[in-house]
């Protein structure tokens, strides 16, 4: 059984407030990137005891260098650095068997969603897929299932576990800490945190028989809106992209992964609008 896990840091226990995971933070962030590295080892753990074998970790989150590397297991393969042509998604189409999705958190525009944010907090404010307003794991979750590999597991806070469950029911969901608002959590501590993901992964592997893939009908709509109006003015230079309003562009495709790679591209590309410091 080839496991690939995609790990990001802002749903990692006790994780509330941006210094805590941004790199160059070098108070908090050493502590907090060591925590989502322990986290990630205990999904691995729980998920060897239920039968896989092989793993592949794509390091997720901001600058894609957080893990540590001397806390790993010897046998994982990582996926690291940033930019990658497929963002927290690099790498599945590698032949894997099961995903799981560890330190992930609420969309966009979320009510109580700590950190909210869907790739982006400076430059997307809602993006959707065929009417579904779509998280990090959704979108994620969805190549998987274009690749025909289903999501067994999602960690992270309260509100993004329950929006993961809603699409992927057949998922075993770890919360961590419960969302009080953008900047506060209640939140386990770190050991507990670890062992009840080591737990549940164990429980998703014996689920794996009811797993299905999660995918988006053909064809494929996405609807982007963005925070500003600038971040729309530069998306929609790129072709088959169309501009629907101010902050608002509409791009279609025949496939998801398509779909997938063009929001990518325009995330990218919208950065590239906001003002220099």
């Amino acid at each position: 059984m080839r496991l690939y896990v995609s790990c990001d840091m802002e749903g990692t226990a006790g994780v509330c407030y941006w210094r805590q995971c941004d790199p160059e933070n070098r108070d908090e962030y050493p502590m907090y990137r060591r925590y989502m590295t322990q986290e990630v080892c205990a999904a691995i753990d729980g998920a060897r005891e239920g039968g896989a074998t092989e793993f592949l970790v794509n390091d997720s989150h901001w600058s894609m260098r957080n893990l540590l590397w001397d806390e790993l297991p010897a046998d994982v393969r990582v996926v690291a650095g940033a930019p990658k042509p497929h963002s927290m998604a690099e790498g599945l189409n590698a032949g894997a068997d099961a995903v799981f999705l560890t330190g992930y958190h609420a969309k966009s525009g979320a009510r109580d969603g700590v950190l909210a944010h869907t790739f982006s907090d400076e430059t997307v404010y809602r993006v959707t897929i065929n009417g579904t307003e779509c998280s990090e794991a959704i979108l994620v979750g969805a190549l998987a299932g274009a690749h025909d590999i289903p999501v067994l597991l999602v960690t992270g806070d309260s509100t993004i576990v329950a929006e993961t469950l809603r699409a992927f029911p057949w998922a075993t969901g770890v919360v961590v800490k419960e969302s009080i608002g953008y900047y506060a959590v209640n939140t386990l501590a770190p050991q507990a945190a670890q062992a009840a993901i080591r737990k549940g992964a164990r429980e998703a592997m014996a689920r794996v028989g009811a797993a299905r893939p999660f995918t988006f009908q053909s064809p494929v709509e996405m609807r982007l809106e963005t925070t500003g109006v600038q971040h729309a003015d530069f998306i929609e230079l790129m072709p088959g992209f169309e501009r629907l309003d101010g902050r608002t562009v509409r791009f279609s495709a025949g496939d998801y992964p398509t779909v997938y790679r063009a929001y990518v591209a325009a995330v990218r590309l919208a950065a590239g609008a906001n003002a220099p410091a």
